[in-house]
This record gives structure tokens, C-alpha cells and sequence, in this order.
């Protein structure tokens, strides 16, 4: 993480299993609310080791963002398109880039289209496509806990 405007929020799961995230001041707030502090960057560098939560937590950003559609990792299909309505009516793009071999790659299928489209864009493994990368990439750190709660650190 080169940038250097960095907060730091933590996540938990509840009894009932859903996700809370508390700001630096431990009060809750909505995945949604991380978003808005970056706005208007909308390209977003998941990075974190193997069962971090990227997904999960990408996850409860679709949701919150109202979407119906069904979001998994999209480890095979290299990239899934959500339809969203909040914050405004249109497509996330979710990228898992941890199968492609080579930079190459993402640009044979199109990545920067993508990336440069204005839509949200979530990246799991960005380290594959950092070159592509927009400047203006908020790139989130997730480390897991001993304890089982994550810490998402999130630079601009």
C-alpha cells in the first residue's frame, strides 16, 4: 500500500453470522459508508492472503448496494457482473485475478474496460493486474485476527 491516507476498520460476525464493521471509534457503521469515503474513486484493490474474507466481504458490499444477484468468487470466470441500485443504478464488476498466469491475459478479456468504465470494480489478487490499475485505486488490506475478527485497512 503506497498510499498514504490510510483508516483502519475492523469486521465482525455476529451470532447470527452478518458481518459488522466498526469504524476507528468502534462504532458500527455500513460497508456502504467505506465506499462514500472514497468516493469518487470507484476501482478497489482487495489484497489479503487465501481466506482473508475478500470475497465475503465484497460480498457485503453487493448486498448493501442492493443487489440480487447471486455473488460468489469468480475464480473461474475470471470476472462477474452484479446489478446494483444503490449508489446509483448500473453493474459492479467483481475480479478474482488469481488464476491468470500473465498481465496478458486480463488485457485478452477486456480488464481495462472494465477498470476504466466507471463502475465500481472490486479486485481480488490485484497484484496480477497492478499495472492496469487506475492511479486513483483504493487499495483494502484484509488481515485476519487471532480472534477471528479482520482488520480492513483502507488507503487512498
Amino acid at each position: 500500500m503506497k498510499n498514504k491516507n490510510m483508516t483502519t476498520y475492523t469486521v465482525k460476525i455476529d451470532e447470527k453470522s452478518n458481518l459488522l464493521v466498526l469504524n476507528e471509534k468502534n462504532e458500527t457503521v455500513s460497508a456502504l459508508d467505506i465506499l462514500k469515503a472514497c468516493e469518487p474513486r470507484r476501482v478497489f484493490a482487495f489484497d489479503g492472503v487465501m481466506g482473508a474474507g475478500k470475497t465475503t466481504f465484497i460480498k457485503k458490499l453487493c448486498e448493501e448496494m442492493d443487489t440480487m444477484d447471486v455473488v460468489n468468487s469468480p475464480t473461474f470466470a475470471i470476472v462477474n457482473v452484479y446489478d446494483v441500485e444503490q449508489p446509483y443504478k448500473g453493474e459492479v464488476y467483481h475480479f478474482d485475478c488469481y488464476r491468470l498466469k500473465d498481465i496478458r491475459e486480463a488485457m485478452d478479456f477486456g480488464a481495462e474496460e472494465y477498470l476504466y468504465s466507471g463502475n465500481y470494480c472490486f479486485i481480488e489478487w490485484p497484484e496480477k493486474i497492478e499495472a492496469l490499475l487506475p492511479e486513483d485505486t483504493v487499495w483494502v488490506k484484509i488481515v485476519p485476527q487471532e480472534n477471528g475478527d479482520r482488520k480492513l485497512i483502507v488507503a487512498l
